[in-house]
């Protein structure tokens, strides 16, 4: 019996692979963890028939529901927690063991759409990539931190699938659910007001304001603000601009 509430929830989005054999065999290991909704963005050459090898007859079913989308920021907009995987550390980089991360997704997938985010196979997810993410998970390895993209998915896939067998058998009262957060595509508008905002009052360089604002997306990332919050966020945002605005227009009156 599969375990998750709700398998739709739970989404793995594979960004820009590169080899159809890795999308069929990051199927399987879906298919073997209870996990059914896969989202490619911008596969190099995608070629069915040779995914399909890899995949097995048992998967072929997920490559039939399989969306394809063009770009990232349009297959996360719907999900309301993203999780990225990365082999480099450091900078602005703050991760977390697969288990650690696998046990918060588990409160959060009774009521939140989560994506399990994995970059290209040659190169990984970008900083650019890694800000639409609430947290990023690093897989440790020994002496040698490349893994296969397949490899990847099914380690992330098992951790969860165990943190929500974990879950589904704590008693009622001492489940953690976590209300709906805000989607991808809310935050990201909000965040895009903020960026202008921050940069006009000179609190980020203008010229580099991303640099900045990643710091600020990391700090609301932990918050999990809740589905409905942005606006509230947006609205103190236009509030302060507004009031700016009507302080500079009598400061020029009065000079009058």
């Amino acid at each position: 019996m599969n375990p998750f509430p709700d398998s739709a929830r739970v989404t793995v989005v594979l960004n820009r692979p590169r080899v159809s054999e890795n999308i069929g065999s990051a199927a399987r290991a879906m298919m073997n963890m209870g996990l059914d909704q896969l989202v490619v963005v911008a596969p190099d050459d995608f070629d069915r028939t040779r995914a399909e090898k890899t995949a097995t007859h048992s998967a072929a079913s997920i490559l039939d529901r399989m969306e394809i989308c063009s770009t990232l920021s349009q297959a996360l907009a719907p999900f309301e927690y993203v999780v990225g995987t990365t082999a480099r550390l450091g900078g602005q980089r703050l991760v977390e063991s697969p288990r650690t991360v696998a046990l918060r997704v588990a409160t959060l997938c009774e009521n939140n759409r989560v994506a399990l985010l994995f970059g290209p196979e040659d190169r990984g997810l970008t900083n650019g990539e890694i800000c639409f993410c609430h947290a990023l998970i690093n897989i440790p390895t020994l002496g040698f931190s490349s893994l296969n993209l397949a490899q990847a998915v099914v380690i992330v896939c098992y951790e969860l699938l165990v943190a929500v067998e974990h879950q589904q058998g704590l008693p009622l009262e001492k489940k953690q659910v976590v209300p709906r957060l805000a989607t991808v595509s809310e935050l990201e508008i909000m965040y895009q007001r903020l960026s202008l905002v921050l940069a006009e009052i000179g609190y980020v360089n203008p010229e580099n304001p991303d640099f900045w604002l990643n710091r600020v997306r990391q700090f609301l990332s932990r918050i999990k603000i809740q589905a409905g919050e942005t606006g509230i966020v947006k609205g103190v945002i236009d509030r302060i601009v507004a009031y700016g605005e009507s302080r500079y227009q009598r400061g020029q009156t009065e000079k009058k």
